[in-house]
C-alpha cells in the first residue's frame, strides 16, 4: 500500500486553487493546508477542497511531505528553499524564477538539502506534447505561436517569462543543447513589461526556431510546428490535437513524380496534392496536463526518482528567456518611437 502524502499548496490564487483541487482529490495524498498571507482567501479553498488555513509556513511545515508553491514569481526562490531546507519536497509553479541568478540558488538548494525540486511546465504533460515526444524527432526547424487575450494576471512580468516560457521548455527539451545565439523583438503596450515578443533561436546544432508569443490578441491560439528529416509535425495545444506527415509514408509520392520524369514540381499542378500526401492524426489521451504534472510529482518522491521536469529544467528555461528579454529591451523601440514623434 502506498504511503500517503501530506501536502500543502502555498499561494491561494487561480493556480493554486487548481493545485488544491487535484491535491484534494488525488489518492495517496491529503491536503493538509493552504498558506496564503491574506488568510480569508486561504480559507476560501480551504471550505472547498479541505485542509487548514495558514497565513505562514512555520504553522504547517512539520507536518508536510510536499508542496506546491504557486506564490508570485518573485517570491518563488524565499519560499520554495525555506521548504526544502526544512526537509519538504517542492513543486514550484512556472517560470521557476524571475531571473537566473534567483533559479540558480534554488537549483543548488535542492542539491544541497536533497529535496525533490520539480517545475511547473504543465505543458509539457499535455497529452498533445507526450504524443509528439513519443516520436522521437530531430527538429531542425520549430515554430512556435501562443496568444490569448489580457488576463490581467502575471502583470509584474513580460509576455516572455509569463506565455513564451512554455514554448521555451518545450524546445529545450526537443532540441537538448544549450548553446544557441538569440536575436528578439518586442513591444509594450499595456505597462512597463513587453505584451508581444517574437524571437528567433539559433542552436550550435544548426537547428532554428521562431517563437511568437501576444498577450493581446482576441482569441487564443497555442499551436507547434515541427520540421526534421523524417517529416512534418503541426500540433494545437489548446485543442489536444495533432498531424503528422511521415516521409516513410509517402514515398510512392515521390516515386510518381520520378516514374512520371516531372522534371519541375509545376508538373503537377493538374494532381490532388490533398489527397495523394498521407496524413496521420496524432494519437492523444484525453489526461489534464496538470493532474499528470501532480501526479508525476508525487510519484517521483515515492520512487525517489528525478523530477519529469528538473530544477535543471527550469533553470534552463529561465537562461533562454532571460536572454529573450535582454534582446526585446536592446532593441530600444520606446526610444525610437519618442524621437520620431519629437517635432
Amino acid at each position: 500500500m502506498k504511503k500517503t502524502l501530506k501536502t500543502a499548496v502555498f499561494g491561494a490564487g487561480r493556480m493554486g486553487r487548481h493545485h488544491a483541487r487535484i491535491y484534494s482529490e488525488l489518492d495517496g495524498c491529503e491536503l493538509v493546508a493552504i498558506v496564503d498571507k491574506d488568510l480569508p482567501r486561504a480559507e476560501a479553498l480551504v471550505a472547498e477542497f479541505g485542509g487548514r488555513a495558514a497565513a505562514t509556513m512555520d504553522e504547517v511545515v512539520s507536518d508536510l511531505d510536499a508542496a506546491t508553491v504557486a506564490v508570485p514569481t518573485v517570491y518563488h526562490a524565499e519560499v520554495a528553499i525555506a521548504l526544502m531546507e526544512r526537509g519538504v519536497h517542492v513543486l514550484v509553479e512556472k517560470p521557476l524564477a524571475p531571473d537566473s541568478v534567483s533559479a540558480k540558488q534554488l537549483l543548488d538548494a535542492s542539491q544541497q538539502f536533497k529535496r525533490l525540486l520539480q517545475v511547473g511546465h504543465s505543458e509539457r504533460f499535455n497529452p498533445v506534447v507526450q504524443a509528439m515526444l513519443r516520436m522521437n524527432l530531430t527538429p531542425r526547424f520549430i515554430e512556435t505561436q501562443r496568444v490569448s487575450p489580457f488576463t490581467f494576471r502575471s502583470a509584474d512580468i513580460g509576455v516572455v517569462f509569463d506565455m513564451m516560457i512554455h514554448d521555451i521548455d518545450i524546445v529545450l527539451h526537443l532540441v537538448k543543447r544549450r548553446d544557441y545565439e538569440v536575436d528578439a523583438v518586442g513591444v509594450s503596450v499595456l505597462g512597463e513589461c513587453e505584451d508581444v515578443a517574437n524571437a528567433r533561436i539559433r542552436f550550435a546544432g544548426d537547428t532554428v526556431v521562431n517563437l511568437t508569443a501576444s498577450r493581446l490578441a482576441l482569441k487564443t491560439e497555442r499551436k507547434i510546428r515541427i520540421f526534421c528529416p523524417s517529416g512534418y509535425l503541426s500540433m494545437d495545444y489548446h485543442k489536444k490535437s495533432g498531424i503528422a506527415i511521415k516521409l516513410d509514408d509517402n514515398l510512392d509520392l515521390l516515386r510518381l513524380a520520378r516514374e512520371r520524369n516531372f522534371e519541375d514540381l509545376s508538373q503537377m499542378a493538374d494532381l490532388d496534392f490533398g489527397s495523394m500526401v498521407k496524413i496521420d492524426p496524432l494519437i492523444v489521451d484525453d489526461v489534464e496536463p496538470l493532474t499528470a504534472e501532480i501526479t508525476s510529482f508525487l510519484t517521483s518522491i515515492r520512487e525517489e526518482k528525478a523530477a519529469a521536469v528538473s530544477a535543471e529544467d527550469g533553470f534552463a528555461a529561465v537562461q533562454m528567456a532571460e536572454r529573450i528579454t535582454e534582446a526585446v529591451r536592446e532593441q530600444d523601440w520606446g526610444k525610437g518611437f519618442a524621437e520620431a514623434s519629437s517635432p
